[in-house]
């Protein structure tokens, strides 16, 4: 079977990647193409794992040994390529999208969004190669969300960023073609369902984003705390202690959303997203959003080469139909 002779070693968390949850690992593969999505699904699934580049065998970025391996990395290989490796990338109901307000349907029905995190517990920040992710304890409902488009209550598994390398970019939704420097996506799994986020991922119900745009303007304290401890987590698969975050502190003071069915913004993939956008952003200054810009990178401490992470959105799919809807008028 034709495929990509890769190296990589890892860590996983046992939600049905190809990774042993209490040992790591070396192989040696042949990765057909249609095996992508199972290397590539660790990403999602709070595992670290470092990829080797198939001639010299160092560790090398995600973006690097993707462009090794299958020809895929940032600029003309990046996203507009990765529908030759995930179909699905050309799938009905991808993410992210340019919301446009006034064709957004009001649904009187839809109850309002209720948050419930007075009780959650942060438990580590990492970097994974793609974005700063804060994780949180899953294994209850004492943090879930609830309303909205949901049939049930979601679990909050964790958040993370995306953001550009200036003012003028980095969201991954646009309302009415404007982009914001930033976005934030809180990430829930549907434990009533499923048994694990993993299985959750994977299917149309399955995870539950709220998006929250943030955009320049004053200083915003909440979100100092985890500013300071991105110099923790500057490389690629780093992790440290972080607990005692309430995410709260970086919502919105009204709730109002559109919402629509779509997908991870990132391979796999996987059209299992009810999207819930926040009308309202957060304002941010320009020296924390640089904070992200400048602290972070997309390699590793052992690479040679320094890979600021910048960049790191997918730009808006088409609606293919779909209907936005709006819990509020207007």
């Amino acid at each position: 079977m034709p495929g990509h002779h890769c190296w990589g070693y890892g860590e996983d968390d046992g939600n049905n990647t190809p990774f042993n949850p209490f040992i790591s690992v070396q192989l040696s593969l042949t990765v057909p193409s249609t095996f992508l999505p199972a290397l590539t699904a660790a990403r999602h699934h709070s595992t670290t794992v470092t990829f080797l580049h198939p001639t010299s065998l160092q560790p090398v970025t995600w973006h690097a040994w993707m462009t090794s391996c299958q020809g895929v990395t940032g600029g003309e290989g990046g996203p507009s390529e990765w529908y030759r490796y995930y179909p699905i990338a050309q799938g009905n109901r991808q993410s992210p999208i340019n919301i446009v307000s006034g064709q957004a349907a009001f649904n009187s029905s839809l109850n309002p969004l209720v948050l419930s995190y007075d009780q959650c517990t942060s438990v580590n920040i990492s970097n994974n190669g793609h974005s700063v992710v804060v994780e949180f304890e899953d294994y209850d409902d004492k943090t879930v969300i609830s309303g909205g488009p949901l049939s049930n209550s979601y679990r909050l598994k964790q958040f993370h960023f995306h953001w550009g390398n200036q003012h003028g970019e980095g969201s991954e939704h646009t309302v009415d073609g404007k982009s914001y420097p930033c976005e934030l996506h809180l990430v829930h799994w549907n434990a009533k369902a499923y048994a694990t986020f993993g299985e959750a991922a994977g299917k149309p119900d399955g995870l539950a984003v709220i998006g929250i745009f943030l955009d320049t303007g004053g200083q915003h304290p909440g979100i100092n705390r985890l500013t300071d401890a991105l110099y923790m987590v500057k490389f690629k698969g780093t992790q440290a202690q972080f607990d005692n975050f309430n995410p709260k502190c970086l919502l919105p003071s009204s709730l109002e959303f559109w919402t629509y069915p779509g997908s991870l913004t990132t391979p796999p993939l996987n059209e299992s997203v009810i999207w819930i956008v926040l009308k309202e952003s957060i304002k941010v200054s320009e020296k924390q959003m640089d904070k992200f810009r400048k602290t972070l990178l997309f390699s590793g401490e052992e690479e040679g080469e320094r890979m600021q992470m910048v960049n790191n959105f997918r730009p808006p799919q088409p609606l293919n139909g779909r209907k936005v809807q709006a819990s509020f008028k207007g």
